[in-house]
This record gives structure tokens, sequence and C-alpha cells, in this order.
């Protein structure tokens, strides 16, 4: 059993109910943490800076704040350079930002700016009707996808690692592209899964997900719940524009079912949260046990700390499960990868995670 201790941070969660049927040129940001006390400066990511290999490859710096539950990349377009801040989403394709109503709207390229760093002829778009819930705070978003028209594919950076502090943190985090981009024994345990090819969703991050644990037990989840299927549904991605984790239908009901059972405290079924799962805090509770949850990726076992899955907020008395139920497709959000290196090698086709204290990289 791991202990998770309640913060005086609240950690509300009203999630927007949307389909999560997604398209790669669609966030797949959640709203969630609304009402919590957010930093006075949020929470700062950071794309360290590359210097220019012999084969001419790019590479960026950049600042990012965390939004309602999504990271937000500060980047400026043109000459002179005009400033914006925008999602940082790994299951998209696209750069584009808010513009002003047109009758022609074409993708154009333009000089991005990242920090210090000039970057020329990359493409982008701008939308003039953006209603997603991340974009309350954010004017655009850039896209991480494996699309050609992502930042990860016009850099040429086959290469990228991401290491996300835990949202009730101010340190910093890293964004990494690039040379640099690596995962290592100095981190902690590396762990490595093969990614998985779509040809009907090409821009997203297919992991293979043979199963869940609880406790020393695994719920009747069949495989087939996180398989991808021949007409392109199912199967599981990872995103870090998606705050929790959503899981087919079935398989999150048996996971729902087996932590009733093993945590033994009273089901909240006022549904203020916007979880699927919250249970009754005893009085002047400080410390609750919950079990281990362990996801079981091909060839890579995540062990997950229980403040990347469970949130407890002691002013309502609850404590939630930050996990939601999909009808289709399955993804693994960010909070479940809070203080794990993360890294995307397009070249070897893995995905490794390697868990640390990111706030000390």
């Amino acid at each position: 059993m791991s202990s998770l201790y309640s913060t005086c941070c609240v950690l509300f969660l009203a999630l927007a109910i949307v389909a999560l049927h997604v398209s790669p040129a669609v966030s797949t940001s959640r709203r969630v943490f609304v009402g919590w006390h957010e930093p006075e400066l949020g929470f700062r990511v950071m794309l360290k800076h590359i210097d220019s290999a012999a084969d001419g490859s790019v590479g960026v710096k950049a600042p990012v704040v965390a939004g309602n539950g999504e990271y937000l990349m500060y980047l400026s377009i043109g000459t002179p350079p005009k400033s914006y801040s925008a999602i940082m989403d790994t299951a998209s394709d696209l750069i584009w930002i808010q513009c002003k109503p047109c009758s022609q709207c074409v993708m154009s390229t333009e000089i991005l700016t990242f920090g210090k760093v000039l970057v020329p002829k990359i493409g982008f778009g701008c939308g003039e009707e953006n209603e997603a819930e991340g974009f309350s705070k954010g004017a655009g978003l850039v896209g991480l996808g494996r699309g050609a028209l992502s930042l990860v594919s016009q850099l040429k950076e086959p290469k990228f690692s991401y290491c996300l502090v835990p949202f009730d943190d101010t340190h910093k985090s890293t964004l990494l592209m690039g040379s640099i981009a690596r995962v290592n024994r100095t981190f902690g345990a590396v762990k490595t899964t093969p990614m998985i090819h779509n040809p009907l969703q090409p821009s997203f991050y297919y992991l293979q997900l043979n199963g869940i644990s609880v406790g020393k037990t695994h719920p009747p989840i069949e495989k087939s719940s996180f398989a991808l299927r021949a007409d392109g549904t199912g199967g599981l991605i990872i995103n870090s524009g998606t705050t929790i984790t959503y899981l087919e239908g079935n398989a999150f009901h048996a996971v729902k079912k087996r932590f009733i059972k093993k945590m033994k405290l009273p089901l909240d079924n006022l549904g203020g949260t916007g979880l699927d799962l919250c249970l009754t805090l005893p009085s002047g509770v400080t410390e609750v046990k919950v079990p281990k949850l362990v996801f079981h990726f091909e060839g890579a076992d995540l062990d997950l700390p229980a403040e990347n899955y469970m949130i407890s907020d002691t002013e309502s008395a609850l404590i939630c499960l930050a996990m939601g139920r999909s009808n289709d497709i399955s993804i693994f959000g960010n909070i479940q990868q809070q203080n794990t290196m993360v890294l995307h090698d397009l070249k070897q086709n893995t995905v490794s995670f390697a868990q640390t204290q990111c706030h000390k990289l």
C-alpha cells in the first residue's frame, strides 16, 4: 500500500464532459483543477537550448506554464515577433493560433521565436472560433505529434523528452528536443515500451497496454480492451495534453470496482468533482492508505506513486481517482506522467520512462 498525504491546496477537478473521439487536429486537453490556488507565476517548463549539430538540427528554448490541466508554451511569431501562449500537445499535428476573422484563411510559414532562438519557415495556421476548455488561457496549440506539420517533424528532431513536476509544485520542469533528449539510469530504472503505428490515426503515439494491477491483484480486464482494432479504433495513446487517464469503459469499471473494494471508504454520490470515483474521507484524517497501481505496458511495468493517481481535498473531505471512462480510445494522461522523464524516440519507435524528481533536473 502507498501512503497519500492530504495537502492544504484545494484540488477540485471540474472536468468538461466531452466526446473522446479525437482527431489529430484537435487538442485532447481536459479542464481540471478549477478552484485550486495557482502559484503567482504558474508552473514553468523550459525547453533547454540545443546547439546546432553538424547535421543542421535545430534546438529551441521556450517557457511553458500550466493552464487548466494542460501546459502552455510561450512562443513568438513573425517579425517583429508577437508573443502567444499555446497548448503543448503530443496528440496534435498542427501549430496554430487564434486569429481575426478572415475570408481566405490559409496555412502560412513564418519565423517562430523560442526564447532567443529564431527558427525560420515553420508552417502554422490560425483558428477563428476555438471553444475547447484549454483555450481560456492559451491562444492556440503547438502539436508535438507524428504528423508532418507538427513542431517535432518540422524541426526534423527524431527525439524529444519531458519531465513534468506535479501541479502543486512551483519548480521548473523540462522539455528537451534533439541529442540531449534522453533518459539514463542516473534518473532511475529506465522502462522502454514500443510504439504502435495506427495508419488511420498516424499522429498519435500508441502504446500496448497489457493490463493494470490494483494492489496485488489484477482486475478482470480483457487484453482486447486496450487493443488497437483493424478499423483504427481502440488502443491507448500517451498524451501530454490530456490531464487524467481515460480507460476503455469495461476496463475502467473493473479498476473502479477494485479500488472501491480496497479503499473501504464510503462512496461520494454527489458528483460535484466531475470525476467518476470519489470517496469520503473520515473526519480529521491527514493520511490514508491507497492500493498500488501498476500499468503493465509491453516490456515496461510502471508502478505509479500515489500522488499520480489519487487526489485528496481535506476541505470537502474527498479522495478521488484521477482517471475516467472512455467510450473508445484510452489515453495515458499527464498526471500519471508526473515526476517521470518521458522520452519519445521516433527513430527507434519507442517511449521510455524513468521515474525521478523532475524539479532536481
